[in-house]
């Protein structure tokens, strides 16, 4: 591997897997999602300009020569949450079979694939299989592992399924990165100014130092407050949300009081310090870097783009780990039919 081997990016959202590989030294030659709104923020942020266009439409043939096909298809299928497992009977799980077609028309070195622990749940086991069999089947050996991103340098509880294939004529064993011993905790957000509050709050804030610093202040729905949504400085953040509603509370807040099972109340007297992260900061829990500008008209919009993201350190982590596998002297391309 050369560094500026090139890659292209499918489902890529606002870019934290394709920042993530960059960081590693690759270039992004294509990238694509069907979201209108997710163009100017990646535009603001990338080389490549994004392509909006749904990839069930996409012209394969004209696609650029690459070294490498990443991406994340959508998730909500295969999510545990609210047991929506509907797997590619729902058309979002479906274009996964696009993905591997695109794989297999432009055949490039390598590829990588992120989702939702849920794709390997029981429910959907037989059908990740299949899904496995397939890639095995247009020339790829395949690995799959579920890994936690607060192990790799991302402040935040996020355990996502990433599946790595490498072209079967070439020549090495694929091994995963190996992570740190501990969790990383939310301590980067020690020192970040308070965040402006949307929904016409009150507020005295202005010239905030970095962009994006707002956080949704609607109610705390029943199914919230079931549970305790609050971890300390030196814990990594629960899972960032794609919802703002469901955005979880900063840590600043003292931990939530239990009154009985699945029901659970802010500590009384400490109400004034419960809320969500803002945009910024979720940005920040998931390793995008301060300059990252993200453009949207909707606050949920950003917290939506953000949420629905690969953590760029993780990104960042397999990208060295495929490129570090293919510089070793063992590694040897056969001659590919």
């Amino acid at each position: 591997m050369e560094e500026g081997d090139k890659i292209i990016s499918l489902f890529s959202g606002c870019g934290g897997l394709d920042l993530g590989f960059k960081k590693a030294g690759y270039d992004i030659v294509f990238a694509t999602d069907y979201a209108e709104f997710l163009k100017e923020t990646y535009d603001e942020n990338h080389e490549t300009e994004l392509e909006v266009e749904d990839i069930r439409e996409l012209d394969y043939d004209s696609l650029p020569d690459c070294d490498g096909i990443i991406g994340g298809p959508p998730c909500q299928s295969w999510s545990l949450a609210g047991n929506h497992l509907r797997g590619s009977e729902d058309e979002r799980g479906a274009v996964f079979y696009n993905y591997i077609e695109i794989i297999e028309h432009k055949k490039p070195k390598f590829f990588v694939a992120e989702n939702v622990p849920g794709i390997i749940s029981k429910s959907n086991i037989e059908e990740f299989k299949e899904i496995i069999e397939k890639f095995k089947e247009i020339g790829y050996d395949v690995k799959y592992k579920k890994m936690n991103a607060s192990y790799y340098g991302v402040p935040q509880e996020r355990k996502r399924v990433i599946i790595v294939g490498i072209r079967e004529d070439i020549d090495f064993d694929y091994e995963f990165p190996e992570g740190s011993d501990e969790k990383m905790g939310q301590e980067v957000l020690r020192g970040m100014p308070e965040s402006k509050p949307t929904e016409g709050e009150p507020h005295d804030l202005e010239d905030l130092e970095l962009p994006n610093h707002e956080h949704y202040v609607g109610g705390y729905s029943s199914r919230y407050m079931s549970r305790n949504r609050v971890r300390s400085w030196d814990e990594p953040a629960y899972t960032v949300q794609a919802n703002a509603r469901h955005q979880k509370i900063h840590p600043k807040a003292p931990k939530m009081t239990k009154i009985e099972k699945d029901n659970w109340k802010f500590k009384e007297g400490h109400e004034d310090k419960y809320r969500r992260y803002s945009i910024r900061e979720a940005a920040k829990l998931q390793t995008f870097p301060d300059d990252f500008n993200l453009k949207y008209d909707k606050v949920r919009d950003g917290y939506k783009m953000i949420g629905n993201a690969v953590p760029v350190n993780l990104a960042k982590a397999v990208a060295e780990s495929i490129q570090g596998n293919l510089r070793k002297e063992k590694a040897t391309i056969k001659e590919f039919t």
